[in-house]
Parts: structure tokens; sequence; C-alpha cells
């Protein structure tokens, strides 16, 4: 039996943040995996630097795909916060807790997922077990997109994919998506002690952030499809992010930028309030020089409240109903790509991102004996 823990450790110990790439680690997983007797195909993203890794073990899928995909991602968000007080790619146990950057956001469910895939007799198996790992999940699911649009050996996947985000082991049916834009407002530089020979691009910029708070506020109030499984935030939330813009206080600024995001609720189509941001603009930045450019799109998930995998895993799980979340995962890709897909795992998304992130040890052991019921249960 592979211990769960020490491949935790390893995994942690590779700085695989989205900004680096995951070539290490992901080389590292598939050469392990190829290694148990798994066959392994790697997705590269086209840079040399980013992969995504898919594996099965057992029987070729048939036409029904059934069985069983494990998914997760190998990137981690950055740990440049001070507040660490250990070395945040080095894996510390203190008392119930597993800390380590990605230990909950999702390195303790890929170590699982890796490890049932290398540990599970292929001649016990009537339906194969397969597993998709991704690159720059962090960043827009540009792993996950990658692999919905082209589609690299997912016949020979099982249809049937729990998504391993922490839930704190709650199975989860649907989410928002996510959409990212960045907008950039082009002026005219000079020297500020001749202003009247340049273009302050900040100025306009400023007129549209005030436009587009305006429709951050009529989005909260209005009705959206499904509102009824979001109790915090039953609404689009639009969020204007970071600003940039100019070089020095003695130079009329030429250039700024705003990064915004928003969050549609499953039913919801992105596209129109990618309309209304636009006709926003549009109407504010009547005769400036602008872009609008998408910078990732994560479709929301929803898949039907009455799928038999769906059902069958609340059974497993002794939870009678399944619960919403506000983030996008991997699985609004997968979804799209044919997948029957749930999201669950070990951990709690509330110290996800967060300096001294972990994950509890009990969660992590549980979720080690669900994973192997799901296994026997789907796949034997």
């Amino acid at each position: 039996m592979m211990d769960r823990l020490e491949l935790l450790r390893r995994l942690v110990a590779f700085d695989s943040t989205s900004r680096r790439g995951n070539r290490e680690i992901a080389r590292w997983v598939a050469d392990l995996l190829g290694q148990a007797g798994a066959t392994v195909w790697l997705d590269p993203a086209g840079d040399g630097e980013r992969f995504n890794v898919l594996a099965t073990i057992g029987p070729e899928a048939d036409s029904t795909r059934q069985g069983l995909t494990l998914s997760g991602h190998l990137d981690v968000v950055p740990a440049d916060e001070p507040e660490w007080t250990s070395d945040p790619f080095t894996l510390v146990e203190s008392d119930d807790r597993l800390i380590g950057r990605g230990a909950c956001d999702m390195k303790g469910f890929v170590a699982l997922a890796v490890a049932a895939l290398c540990d599970t007799d292929p001649a016990t198996l009537c339906h194969p077990l397969g597993l998709v790992l991704t690159y720059d999940e962090e960043i827009g699911t540009r792993g996950a997109r990658h692999l919905a649009e082209r589609r690299p050996h997912l016949e020979r996947l099982p249809k049937q994919v729990i998504v391993g985000e922490p839930t704190s082991l709650r199975a989860v049916r649907m989410h928002k998506g996510h959409t990212g834009h960045r907008l950039t407002v082009r002026g005219r530089p000079a020297h500020s002690g001749f202003p009247h020979l340049g273009h302050n691009a900040i100025t306009p910029l400023a007129r549209a952030i005030v436009a587009l708070d305006q429709l951050r506020q009529d989005l909260e109030h209005e009705p959206a499809p499904n509102a009824e499984h979001f109790d915090d935030t039953p609404y689009v939330a639009l969020n204007l992010a970071t600003i940039s813009g100019g070089a020095a206080v003695n130079v009329i600024p030429d250039r700024a930028t705003l990064d915004l995001g928003f969050r549609v609720l499953p039913g919801q189509d992105p596209t129109a309030v990618d309309r209304r941001i636009r006709e926003v603009l549009e109407a504010t930045l009547d005769g400036e020089d602008w872009n609008l450019e998408e910078l990732h799109r994560a479709p929301p998930m929803e898949p039907p409240a009455d799928h038999a995998f769906h059902r069958r895993f609340l059974e497993l799980l002794g939870q009678e109903a399944s619960r919403a979340v506000a983030y996008a995962t991997d699985g609004g890709w997968l979804a799209s790509a044919g997948f029957d897909c749930l999201i669950w795992g070990p951990g709690d998304i509330a110290v996800a991102h967060q300096p001294n992130e972990w994950l509890a040890m009990h969660q992590f052991e549980q979720a080690e004996t669900l994973l192997d019921q799901a296994v026997r249960r789907l796949c034997g």
C-alpha cells in the first residue's frame, strides 16, 4: 500500500504555483503512475512548462464509459504572505492539521487519487478507474478548457467524475461560473507641466469604474435562475479587482487597466453579462480609445439532481441532498465535454489560498476510506 501521507508530503514539496508551470510535478506523477502499471498520457499546453496528466487502470472503457474518473489540479496559488509560520512547501503536522501550500486545495485529494490508481489491482475491476490532473486551474481553469476543447484521450475515461475540491466531504452538484476581463484605456503621454499636450488615461477609467460599480449593484438586485441554491450570493457577482496605470507623478498617464470578473449562476448565459458590461463601457467611454479582453472563462456546472451517479454518491456519503458553491471548478469544462461531474473532497475551502493553509488529518483519512468505497462500487 502506498503511504498517502508521504505522497502528500512529496506533492506539497513541488512549488507548482501557476506562474511557474507544473512540468516537474506532472512528469513525476506520470512516472509514478506508469511504474504502477497505469496507462498514462501527458497532454501539453504548448509552452513546455504545463501539462495535463490523464491515466487509467483496469479494462478499456466501452461505449457506456462506466467506471469512475478522479479529477484534480496540480497548480497552487502563490505562498508569498509573510504570515506563514513554516516553509509553505514543506508539509508540517501539527495536532490534527497538515499544513502546507496546496494541502487543502487540492493536493490532499490528488494524493488520494494517485494512490488509488497505484494501489488498485486492475484484475479486480469490471470498469476502468481514470484520473485527470490539470494545469492552471487557479488562474482560469485553463487546463480543463484545453481538454474540453481538444478532447485528447477523453473517450478512454469513465464519464462519472469526482472533482476533488475541498468541500469538507460534502457532495456538491452545482457551482457558479467565472469570467475574467481586462479593460484597457489608452491616452497620450506628456510632461505633467504641460497637461494640455497629453490625455490622461486614468480619468476615463475612473468614470468606467463608477459605472461598472452601478452595474454591480443592479446585478445584485436582479432575480437569477437557481438563486435558491446560493444563500449568500443569489445573484451575479461582479468584482472590480485590480487597477494599474501611470508611470510617474510627473508624467500624464497614457495607459490604465482594470481587471474585473463576474460569476454567473447555473442556467445563466455569461455572454449576456458580457453584453451588459460592454454597453456600460460604450456609453461611458464614448470617444475614448479602449478595449475589453477576455482573460479566462469557466462555465457553471449544473448536472440533473436525479442523475444516477449523483444519487449513488449521496447514498455512499449518507447525505440527503447535495449543495451548491459560489466558486468555479474544472467541473464546468469537463461537464461541457460530456462528463457527469460532482464536486467532493477533504478540506475546508475557507482555509484555501490562506497563509498556513491546512487540511485536517481526520478528513484526509476519512476521504481515503470513502474514496476506496466509491471505487469498489463504481468500478468493481
